[in-house]
Protein backbone atom coordinates (compact mmCIF):
# COMPACT_ATOMS: atom_id res chain seq x y z
CA UNK A 1 0.00 0.00 0.00
CA UNK A 2 1.52 3.68 -0.79
CA UNK A 3 1.70 5.43 2.13
CA UNK A 4 3.50 8.49 0.53
CA UNK A 5 1.16 10.67 1.57
CA UNK A 6 1.47 9.65 5.38
CA UNK A 7 5.31 9.86 4.73
CA UNK A 8 4.98 13.65 4.51
CA UNK A 9 2.90 13.78 7.54
CA UNK A 10 5.64 12.03 9.68
CA UNK A 11 8.04 13.74 8.38
CA UNK A 12 6.77 17.04 9.99
CA UNK A 13 6.65 15.23 13.74
CA UNK A 14 9.61 14.68 15.77
CA UNK A 15 9.62 10.67 16.91
CA UNK A 16 6.95 9.97 13.99
CA UNK A 17 7.55 5.93 14.35
CA UNK A 18 7.34 5.61 18.28
CA UNK A 19 3.93 7.37 17.30
CA UNK A 20 3.03 4.66 14.92
CA UNK A 21 2.79 5.96 11.67
CA UNK A 22 5.62 3.75 10.47
CA UNK A 23 5.17 0.12 10.19
CA UNK A 24 8.03 -1.96 11.98
CA UNK A 25 9.58 -4.04 9.99
CA UNK A 26 8.79 -6.93 11.93
CA UNK A 27 4.87 -6.69 11.46
CA UNK A 28 2.82 -8.11 9.56
CA UNK A 29 0.38 -5.19 7.62
CA UNK A 30 -3.37 -6.11 7.23
CA UNK A 31 -6.39 -3.89 5.52
CA UNK A 32 -7.96 -2.02 8.86
CA UNK A 33 -11.31 -3.31 7.30
CA UNK A 34 -10.91 -6.84 8.99
CA UNK A 35 -11.24 -5.23 12.26
CA UNK A 36 -15.36 -4.94 11.25
CA UNK A 37 -15.61 -8.40 10.82
CA UNK A 38 -16.32 -9.54 14.27
CA UNK A 39 -15.02 -13.30 13.79
CA UNK A 40 -11.62 -11.83 12.47
CA UNK A 41 -11.47 -9.71 15.27
CA UNK A 42 -12.27 -12.44 17.99
CA UNK A 43 -9.09 -14.13 16.55
CA UNK A 44 -6.88 -10.92 17.19
CA UNK A 45 -8.58 -11.13 20.37
CA UNK A 46 -7.46 -14.80 21.38
CA UNK A 47 -3.98 -14.59 20.31
CA UNK A 48 -3.33 -11.31 21.95
CA UNK A 49 -4.97 -12.86 25.33
CA UNK A 50 -3.27 -15.72 25.03
CA UNK A 51 0.32 -13.75 25.18
CA UNK A 52 -0.97 -12.27 27.99
CA UNK A 53 -2.47 -15.25 29.73
CA UNK A 54 -5.72 -13.38 30.30
CA UNK A 55 -9.28 -15.62 30.81
CA UNK A 56 -11.90 -13.10 30.98
CA UNK A 57 -13.04 -11.56 26.96
CA UNK A 58 -14.30 -8.87 28.13
CA UNK A 59 -11.17 -7.79 29.72
CA UNK A 60 -8.83 -9.14 27.02
CA UNK A 61 -11.09 -6.92 24.48
CA UNK A 62 -11.06 -4.32 26.23
CA UNK A 63 -7.21 -3.81 27.05
CA UNK A 64 -6.57 -4.89 22.89
CA UNK A 65 -8.78 -1.77 22.25
CA UNK A 66 -7.23 0.36 24.47
CA UNK A 67 -4.07 0.20 22.66
CA UNK A 68 -5.57 -0.45 19.04
CA UNK A 69 -7.85 2.51 18.98
CA UNK A 70 -4.53 4.85 19.65
CA UNK A 71 -3.21 3.47 16.48
CA UNK A 72 -6.57 3.30 14.35
CA UNK A 73 -6.81 6.82 15.24
CA UNK A 74 -3.17 8.36 14.46
CA UNK A 75 -3.03 8.80 10.45
CA UNK A 76 -6.15 11.41 10.44
CA UNK A 77 -5.18 12.96 13.79
CA UNK A 78 -1.62 13.80 12.61
CA UNK A 79 -3.07 14.94 9.61
CA UNK A 80 -5.22 17.50 11.51
CA UNK A 81 -2.12 18.27 13.24
CA UNK A 82 0.30 19.19 10.42
CA UNK A 83 -2.11 19.87 7.43
CA UNK A 84 -1.83 17.94 5.39
CA UNK A 85 -5.16 15.67 5.53
CA UNK A 86 -5.20 11.85 5.77
CA UNK A 87 -8.31 9.36 5.28
CA UNK A 88 -9.93 7.80 8.48
CA UNK A 89 -11.73 5.37 6.33
CA UNK A 90 -10.87 1.96 6.99
CA UNK A 91 -11.19 1.08 2.92
CA UNK A 92 -7.50 3.77 2.91
CA UNK A 93 -5.64 2.21 5.97
CA UNK A 94 -3.35 -0.53 6.71
CA UNK A 95 -2.56 -2.40 10.26
CA UNK A 96 0.79 -3.45 11.36
CA UNK A 97 0.39 -6.26 14.02
CA UNK A 98 2.63 -7.72 16.07
CA UNK A 99 2.89 -11.00 16.23
CA UNK A 100 0.50 -11.27 19.45
CA UNK A 101 -2.29 -9.80 17.44
CA UNK A 102 -1.61 -5.90 18.73
CA UNK A 103 -1.63 -2.97 16.19
CA UNK A 104 1.14 -1.19 16.53
CA UNK A 105 1.06 0.99 12.89
CA UNK A 106 -1.43 2.36 10.68
CA UNK A 107 -0.84 3.67 7.56
CA UNK A 108 -3.43 5.89 5.22
CA UNK A 109 -3.25 5.80 1.49
CA UNK A 110 -5.36 8.61 0.66
CA UNK A 111 -6.47 12.49 1.47
CA UNK A 112 -8.78 12.41 4.44
CA UNK A 113 -12.41 13.60 3.44
CA UNK A 114 -14.54 14.37 6.37
CA UNK A 115 -12.53 13.63 9.24
CA UNK A 116 -15.22 13.80 11.89
CA UNK A 117 -17.84 11.57 9.74
CA UNK A 118 -15.57 9.08 8.80
CA UNK A 119 -13.80 8.03 11.82
CA UNK A 120 -17.58 7.83 13.30
CA UNK A 121 -18.13 5.28 10.54
CA UNK A 122 -14.76 3.16 11.08
CA UNK A 123 -15.04 3.60 14.91
CA UNK A 124 -18.61 2.52 14.71
CA UNK A 125 -18.05 -0.44 12.77
CA UNK A 126 -14.76 -1.80 14.82
CA UNK A 127 -16.70 -0.76 17.97
CA UNK A 128 -19.71 -3.20 16.95
CA UNK A 129 -17.62 -5.87 15.65
CA UNK A 130 -15.02 -5.86 19.31
CA UNK A 131 -18.35 -5.53 21.22
CA UNK A 132 -19.71 -8.63 19.70
CA UNK A 133 -16.50 -10.24 19.38
CA UNK A 134 -15.81 -9.56 23.57
CA UNK A 135 -19.05 -10.02 24.04
CA UNK A 136 -19.55 -6.82 26.16
CA UNK A 137 -21.32 -3.53 25.79
CA UNK A 138 -20.14 -1.22 23.35
CA UNK A 139 -20.27 2.37 25.41
CA UNK A 140 -17.08 1.27 27.20
CA UNK A 141 -15.20 0.54 24.36
CA UNK A 142 -16.28 4.55 22.93
CA UNK A 143 -15.42 5.92 26.14
CA UNK A 144 -11.83 4.25 25.29
CA UNK A 145 -12.13 5.89 22.01
CA UNK A 146 -12.71 9.59 23.29
CA UNK A 147 -9.52 9.13 25.68
CA UNK A 148 -7.25 7.28 22.52
CA UNK A 149 -8.31 10.70 20.43
CA UNK A 150 -7.55 12.75 23.72
CA UNK A 151 -4.47 11.17 24.34
CA UNK A 152 -3.28 10.95 20.63
CA UNK A 153 -3.40 14.89 20.15
CA UNK A 154 -1.99 15.31 22.98
CA UNK A 155 1.43 12.80 21.84
CA UNK A 156 1.36 14.75 18.63
CA UNK A 157 1.59 18.20 20.27
CA UNK A 158 4.75 16.92 22.79
CA UNK A 159 5.99 15.89 19.78
CA UNK A 160 5.39 18.74 17.39
CA UNK A 161 6.08 21.68 20.53
CA UNK A 162 2.37 22.69 20.73
CA UNK A 163 0.31 21.00 22.64
CA UNK A 164 -2.44 24.04 23.57
CA UNK A 165 -2.63 23.65 19.27
CA UNK A 166 -2.73 20.17 18.94
CA UNK A 167 -5.07 19.38 22.51
CA UNK A 168 -7.52 21.93 20.83
CA UNK A 169 -8.72 19.66 17.91
CA UNK A 170 -10.15 17.32 20.62
CA UNK A 171 -13.38 19.09 21.49
CA UNK A 172 -14.79 20.22 17.87
CA UNK A 173 -13.56 17.01 16.60
CA UNK A 174 -15.86 15.10 19.37
CA UNK A 175 -18.42 17.30 19.02
CA UNK A 176 -18.26 16.95 15.31
CA UNK A 177 -18.62 12.99 15.86
CA UNK A 178 -20.97 13.27 18.28
CA UNK A 179 -22.28 10.42 20.54
CA UNK A 180 -22.07 8.49 21.78
CA UNK A 181 -18.25 9.06 22.20
CA UNK A 182 -17.80 11.77 24.51
CA UNK A 183 -16.32 14.76 25.24
CA UNK A 184 -12.22 14.38 25.63
CA UNK A 185 -10.79 16.34 28.49
CA UNK A 186 -7.60 17.88 29.56
CA UNK A 187 -6.14 19.15 33.11
CA UNK A 188 -3.41 21.20 33.71
CA UNK A 189 -0.59 20.39 36.38
CA UNK A 190 2.23 22.89 36.51
CA UNK A 191 3.95 23.10 32.88
CA UNK A 192 2.27 19.88 31.99
CA UNK A 193 -0.81 18.77 30.74
CA UNK A 194 -2.91 15.16 31.15
CA UNK A 195 -5.78 13.62 29.47
CA UNK A 196 -8.19 13.04 32.38
CA UNK A 197 -9.82 9.85 30.99
CA UNK A 198 -13.23 9.11 30.58
CA UNK A 199 -12.31 5.05 30.58
CA UNK A 200 -10.67 2.21 32.32
CA UNK A 201 -8.48 0.06 29.86
CA UNK A 202 -9.30 -2.89 32.85
CA UNK A 203 -5.32 -3.82 32.62
CA UNK A 204 -5.44 -3.88 36.58
CA UNK A 205 -7.49 -7.03 36.14
CA UNK A 206 -5.20 -9.06 33.74
CA UNK A 207 -2.33 -10.82 35.56
CA UNK A 208 0.38 -8.12 37.28
CA UNK A 209 -1.73 -5.42 36.02
CA UNK A 210 -1.98 -2.03 37.99
CA UNK A 211 -4.22 1.02 37.75
CA UNK A 212 -3.00 3.57 35.70
CA UNK A 213 -2.15 7.10 35.98
CA UNK A 214 -4.65 8.74 35.30
CA UNK A 215 -7.49 6.00 35.99
CA UNK A 216 -10.49 6.98 36.95
CA UNK A 217 -10.89 4.41 39.25
CA UNK A 218 -8.18 6.23 41.60
CA UNK A 219 -9.47 9.26 44.01
CA UNK A 220 -9.23 12.55 42.77
CA UNK A 221 -6.55 13.07 45.02
CA UNK A 222 -4.41 9.90 44.28
CA UNK A 223 -4.71 11.26 40.45
CA UNK A 224 -3.76 14.68 40.96
CA UNK A 225 -0.34 13.20 43.39
CA UNK A 226 0.91 11.22 40.57
CA UNK A 227 -0.19 14.18 37.73
CA UNK A 228 2.18 16.52 39.92
CA UNK A 229 5.68 13.84 40.19
CA UNK A 230 4.73 13.09 36.30
CA UNK A 231 4.88 17.10 35.83
CA UNK A 232 8.27 17.52 37.42
CA UNK A 233 9.38 15.72 34.26
CA UNK A 234 8.36 18.23 31.75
Amino acid sequence: MDGGRQAAVAARIPGAAGLGLFPPPSARDIPAARLADADRTAELLARHAGSRRATDRRVSATVWWYSASSVLVTPVLAGLVTGIPLSARLGDLSLSLLPDGLPVAAVATAAGGEPAADLRTSLAAVVGALAEAGRMRERPLWAIATDSIANRLLDLGRATGDVPAATALAAPLADAIGAPLAMPRYVDVGRARFVRRASCCLVYLTPHGSLCTSCPRRTPAERVALWEAAARWF
